[in-house]
Protein backbone atom coordinates (compact mmCIF):
# COMPACT_ATOMS: atom_id res chain seq x y z
CA UNK A 1 0.00 0.00 0.00
CA UNK A 2 2.82 2.40 0.90
CA UNK A 3 4.73 1.24 -2.17
CA UNK A 4 1.69 1.96 -4.32
CA UNK A 5 1.44 5.46 -2.85
CA UNK A 6 5.14 6.14 -3.49
CA UNK A 7 4.82 4.89 -7.08
CA UNK A 8 1.86 7.20 -7.52
CA UNK A 9 3.93 10.12 -6.30
CA UNK A 10 6.67 9.29 -8.78
CA UNK A 11 4.41 8.89 -11.80
CA UNK A 12 1.38 11.15 -11.26
CA UNK A 13 1.62 14.92 -11.32
CA UNK A 14 -1.78 15.35 -9.65
CA UNK A 15 -0.64 13.38 -6.60
CA UNK A 16 2.57 15.39 -6.37
CA UNK A 17 0.53 18.62 -6.47
CA UNK A 18 -1.81 17.25 -3.82
CA UNK A 19 1.07 16.34 -1.48
CA UNK A 20 2.80 19.72 -1.88
CA UNK A 21 -0.44 21.63 -1.28
CA UNK A 22 -1.42 19.48 1.70
CA UNK A 23 1.94 20.03 3.37
CA UNK A 24 1.77 23.80 2.84
CA UNK A 25 -1.78 23.94 4.22
CA UNK A 26 -0.67 21.88 7.21
CA UNK A 27 2.17 24.31 7.95
CA UNK A 28 0.21 27.52 7.62
CA UNK A 29 -2.80 26.11 9.48
CA UNK A 30 -0.59 25.01 12.34
CA UNK A 31 0.99 28.45 12.72
CA UNK A 32 -2.12 30.63 12.48
CA UNK A 33 -4.23 28.06 14.35
CA UNK A 34 -2.01 28.36 17.44
CA UNK A 35 -2.95 32.02 17.83
CA UNK A 36 -6.62 31.33 17.06
CA UNK A 37 -6.75 28.75 19.88
CA UNK A 38 -4.85 30.94 22.35
CA UNK A 39 -7.09 33.94 21.70
CA UNK A 40 -10.27 31.88 22.06
CA UNK A 41 -11.29 32.69 18.49
CA UNK A 42 -12.32 29.23 17.33
CA UNK A 43 -15.90 30.35 16.69
CA UNK A 44 -14.64 33.34 14.73
CA UNK A 45 -12.51 31.00 12.64
CA UNK A 46 -15.59 28.89 11.96
CA UNK A 47 -17.49 32.00 10.89
CA UNK A 48 -14.76 33.21 8.54
CA UNK A 49 -14.30 29.80 6.92
CA UNK A 50 -18.03 29.64 6.12
CA UNK A 51 -18.38 33.31 5.21
CA UNK A 52 -15.95 33.04 2.28
CA UNK A 53 -18.38 30.83 0.33
CA UNK A 54 -20.47 33.64 -1.26
CA UNK A 55 -17.21 35.35 -2.22
CA UNK A 56 -16.09 32.20 -4.02
CA UNK A 57 -19.43 32.00 -5.82
CA UNK A 58 -19.36 35.64 -6.92
CA UNK A 59 -15.79 35.25 -8.14
CA UNK A 60 -16.86 32.35 -10.37
CA UNK A 61 -19.79 34.37 -11.69
CA UNK A 62 -17.61 37.41 -12.45
CA UNK A 63 -14.78 35.37 -13.88
CA UNK A 64 -12.16 36.57 -11.39
CA UNK A 65 -9.80 34.70 -9.07
CA UNK A 66 -11.76 33.23 -6.18
CA UNK A 67 -9.27 34.46 -3.58
CA UNK A 68 -10.38 38.05 -4.26
CA UNK A 69 -14.07 37.52 -3.58
CA UNK A 70 -13.47 35.13 -0.71
CA UNK A 71 -11.09 37.54 1.04
CA UNK A 72 -13.53 40.43 0.70
CA UNK A 73 -16.41 38.44 2.19
CA UNK A 74 -14.21 37.05 4.96
CA UNK A 75 -13.19 40.53 6.07
CA UNK A 76 -16.78 41.76 5.67
CA UNK A 77 -17.97 38.98 7.98
CA UNK A 78 -15.39 39.93 10.64
CA UNK A 79 -16.42 43.59 10.45
CA UNK A 80 -20.13 42.75 10.66
CA UNK A 81 -19.61 40.53 13.68
CA UNK A 82 -17.71 43.30 15.45
CA UNK A 83 -20.34 45.88 14.48
CA UNK A 84 -23.27 43.78 15.72
CA UNK A 85 -21.48 43.01 18.99
CA UNK A 86 -20.66 46.67 19.65
CA UNK A 87 -24.00 48.17 18.58
CA UNK A 88 -26.34 45.68 20.25
CA UNK A 89 -26.70 43.78 23.50
CA UNK A 90 -26.03 40.47 21.78
CA UNK A 91 -23.00 38.48 22.84
CA UNK A 92 -20.17 37.78 20.44
CA UNK A 93 -21.07 34.11 19.88
CA UNK A 94 -24.63 35.07 18.93
CA UNK A 95 -23.40 37.64 16.41
CA UNK A 96 -21.03 35.04 14.96
CA UNK A 97 -23.89 32.53 14.57
CA UNK A 98 -26.12 35.04 12.78
CA UNK A 99 -23.43 36.27 10.38
CA UNK A 100 -21.79 33.01 9.40
CA UNK A 101 -25.06 31.13 8.89
CA UNK A 102 -26.47 33.90 6.70
CA UNK A 103 -23.28 34.18 4.64
CA UNK A 104 -23.09 30.41 4.25
CA UNK A 105 -26.72 30.18 3.11
CA UNK A 106 -26.15 33.01 0.63
CA UNK A 107 -23.07 31.23 -0.68
CA UNK A 108 -24.97 27.99 -1.32
CA UNK A 109 -27.65 29.87 -3.28
CA UNK A 110 -25.07 31.78 -5.34
CA UNK A 111 -23.06 28.62 -6.03
CA UNK A 112 -26.19 26.94 -7.40
CA UNK A 113 -26.41 29.72 -9.98
CA UNK A 114 -22.70 29.88 -10.71
CA UNK A 115 -21.62 26.25 -10.96
CA UNK A 116 -22.89 22.69 -10.84
CA UNK A 117 -23.61 20.64 -7.74
CA UNK A 118 -20.35 18.74 -8.28
CA UNK A 119 -18.36 21.95 -8.00
CA UNK A 120 -20.35 22.86 -4.89
CA UNK A 121 -19.38 19.54 -3.34
CA UNK A 122 -15.68 20.18 -4.03
CA UNK A 123 -15.86 23.69 -2.57
CA UNK A 124 -17.64 22.46 0.55
CA UNK A 125 -15.57 19.34 1.18
CA UNK A 126 -12.39 19.85 -0.84
CA UNK A 127 -10.71 17.79 -3.54
CA UNK A 128 -6.96 17.92 -3.06
CA UNK A 129 -6.40 15.44 -5.90
CA UNK A 130 -7.72 18.08 -8.33
CA UNK A 131 -5.26 20.80 -7.26
CA UNK A 132 -3.90 22.89 -10.12
CA UNK A 133 -0.59 24.74 -10.42
CA UNK A 134 -2.41 28.02 -9.76
CA UNK A 135 -3.77 26.61 -6.47
CA UNK A 136 -0.26 25.65 -5.39
CA UNK A 137 0.96 29.16 -6.16
CA UNK A 138 -1.88 30.74 -4.16
CA UNK A 139 -1.21 28.45 -1.20
CA UNK A 140 2.51 29.25 -1.36
CA UNK A 141 1.90 33.01 -1.44
CA UNK A 142 -0.57 32.79 1.46
CA UNK A 143 1.91 30.71 3.45
CA UNK A 144 4.70 33.24 2.91
CA UNK A 145 2.43 36.16 3.88
CA UNK A 146 1.23 34.42 7.07
CA UNK A 147 4.71 33.30 8.18
CA UNK A 148 6.18 36.73 7.44
CA UNK A 149 3.43 38.48 9.44
CA UNK A 150 3.88 36.17 12.43
CA UNK A 151 7.66 36.64 12.30
CA UNK A 152 7.45 40.45 12.13
CA UNK A 153 4.69 40.88 14.73
CA UNK A 154 5.35 37.90 16.97
CA UNK A 155 5.82 39.90 20.19
CA UNK A 156 2.70 41.98 19.55
CA UNK A 157 0.66 38.85 18.86
CA UNK A 158 1.93 37.17 22.02
CA UNK A 159 1.17 40.14 24.29
CA UNK A 160 -2.27 40.77 22.79
CA UNK A 161 -3.11 37.06 22.97
CA UNK A 162 -2.22 36.56 26.63
CA UNK A 163 -3.09 39.97 28.06
CA UNK A 164 -5.13 42.33 25.82
CA UNK A 165 -5.43 44.91 28.63
CA UNK A 166 -1.66 45.15 29.02
CA UNK A 167 -1.28 45.31 25.24
CA UNK A 168 -3.57 48.36 25.15
CA UNK A 169 -1.66 49.92 28.05
CA UNK A 170 1.57 49.54 26.08
CA UNK A 171 -0.08 51.39 23.20
CA UNK A 172 -0.45 48.41 20.89
CA UNK A 173 -3.21 48.74 18.31
CA UNK A 174 -5.05 45.62 19.40
CA UNK A 175 -8.04 46.25 17.13
CA UNK A 176 -5.77 46.55 14.10
CA UNK A 177 -3.96 43.37 15.12
CA UNK A 178 -7.30 41.60 15.51
CA UNK A 179 -8.46 42.49 12.01
CA UNK A 180 -5.05 41.72 10.54
CA UNK A 181 -5.32 38.27 12.09
CA UNK A 182 -8.84 37.96 10.67
CA UNK A 183 -7.49 38.82 7.23
CA UNK A 184 -4.80 36.15 7.53
CA UNK A 185 -7.40 33.68 8.76
CA UNK A 186 -9.46 34.46 5.68
CA UNK A 187 -6.46 33.88 3.40
CA UNK A 188 -5.72 30.55 5.07
CA UNK A 189 -9.37 29.49 4.76
CA UNK A 190 -9.31 30.35 1.05
CA UNK A 191 -6.01 28.57 0.43
CA UNK A 192 -7.38 25.43 2.10
CA UNK A 193 -10.53 25.29 -0.04
CA UNK A 194 -9.10 22.73 -2.45
CA UNK A 195 -7.61 20.63 0.35
CA UNK A 196 -10.40 20.28 2.90
CA UNK A 197 -13.19 22.61 1.72
CA UNK A 198 -15.02 25.39 3.53
CA UNK A 199 -16.84 23.07 5.95
CA UNK A 200 -13.75 21.25 7.20
CA UNK A 201 -11.15 24.03 7.03
CA UNK A 202 -11.85 25.11 10.61
CA UNK A 203 -10.88 21.61 11.75
CA UNK A 204 -7.44 22.00 10.18
CA UNK A 205 -7.06 25.41 11.79
CA UNK A 206 -8.09 24.29 15.28
CA UNK A 207 -7.36 20.57 15.73
CA UNK A 208 -3.54 20.51 15.25
CA UNK A 209 -3.22 23.58 17.50
CA UNK A 210 -5.51 22.03 20.12
CA UNK A 211 -3.40 18.86 20.00
CA UNK A 212 -0.21 20.84 20.52
CA UNK A 213 -1.84 22.76 23.38
CA UNK A 214 -2.37 19.45 25.19
CA UNK A 215 1.35 18.74 25.04
CA UNK A 216 3.03 22.01 26.04
CA UNK A 217 2.60 25.31 27.87
CA UNK A 218 5.17 27.19 25.77
CA UNK A 219 3.96 29.07 22.70
CA UNK A 220 7.02 28.54 20.44
CA UNK A 221 6.87 24.80 21.13
CA UNK A 222 3.12 24.83 20.57
CA UNK A 223 3.54 26.47 17.15
CA UNK A 224 6.19 23.93 16.12
CA UNK A 225 4.13 20.96 17.34
CA UNK A 226 0.96 22.34 15.74
CA UNK A 227 2.78 22.65 12.43
CA UNK A 228 4.13 19.10 12.71
CA UNK A 229 0.67 17.69 13.47
CA UNK A 230 -0.81 19.69 10.60
CA UNK A 231 1.77 18.34 8.15
CA UNK A 232 1.50 14.75 9.40
CA UNK A 233 -2.30 14.88 9.24
CA UNK A 234 -2.12 16.12 5.66
CA UNK A 235 0.37 13.48 4.52
CA UNK A 236 -1.25 10.53 6.30
CA UNK A 237 -4.74 11.67 5.34
CA UNK A 238 -3.72 12.00 1.69
CA UNK A 239 -2.16 8.52 1.82
CA UNK A 240 -5.38 6.89 3.02
CA UNK A 241 -7.47 9.03 0.69
CA UNK A 242 -5.48 7.88 -2.34
CA UNK A 243 -5.10 4.27 -1.21
CA UNK A 244 -8.77 3.65 -0.38
CA UNK A 245 -10.44 6.20 -2.69
CA UNK A 246 -11.83 8.24 0.22
CA UNK A 247 -12.78 11.91 0.41
CA UNK A 248 -9.47 13.70 0.86
CA UNK A 249 -10.66 16.54 3.10
CA UNK A 250 -12.53 14.28 5.50
CA UNK A 251 -9.63 11.82 5.69
CA UNK A 252 -7.12 14.56 6.49
CA UNK A 253 -9.36 16.00 9.19
CA UNK A 254 -10.05 12.61 10.78
CA UNK A 255 -6.30 11.99 10.94
CA UNK A 256 -5.88 15.31 12.76
CA UNK A 257 -8.69 14.33 15.15
CA UNK A 258 -6.97 11.01 15.86
CA UNK A 259 -3.81 12.85 16.92
CA UNK A 260 -5.93 15.05 19.19
CA UNK A 261 -7.62 12.06 20.82
CA UNK A 262 -4.24 10.47 21.56
CA UNK A 263 -2.94 13.72 23.07
CA UNK A 264 -6.17 14.24 25.02
CA UNK A 265 -5.88 10.80 26.57
CA UNK A 266 -2.13 10.26 26.96
CA UNK A 267 -0.46 13.68 27.19
CA UNK A 268 2.02 13.61 30.14
CA UNK A 269 0.99 17.16 31.09
CA UNK A 270 -2.76 17.34 30.47
CA UNK A 271 -3.83 13.85 29.36
CA UNK A 272 -6.99 12.42 30.84
CA UNK A 273 -5.32 9.23 32.05
CA UNK A 274 -2.48 11.10 33.74
CA UNK A 275 -4.84 13.60 35.38
CA UNK A 276 -6.96 10.76 36.80
CA UNK A 277 -3.81 8.99 37.96
CA UNK A 278 -2.61 12.11 39.79
CA UNK A 279 -6.00 12.49 41.48
CA UNK A 280 -5.88 8.89 42.67
CA UNK A 281 -2.35 9.40 44.05
CA UNK A 282 -3.45 12.56 45.89
CA UNK A 283 -6.41 10.74 47.42
CA UNK A 284 -4.12 8.01 48.66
Amino acid sequence: MIENFINGLVHYQFLQNALITSIMVGIVSGVIGSFIVLRGMSLMGDAISHAVLPGVAMSYMLGINYIIGASLFGILAAILIGFITQKSQLKNDTAIGVVFSSFFALGIILISFAKSSTDLYHILFGNVLAVRDSDILITLIVGIVVLLFVFLFYKELVVSSFDPTMAKAYGLKTTLLHYALMFLLTLVAVSALQTVGTILVIAMLITPAATAYQLTNHLPTMIVLSTIFGVLSSIIGLFFSYSYNLASGATIVLTAVLFFILAFLFSPKKGLFFINKKKEEQEL
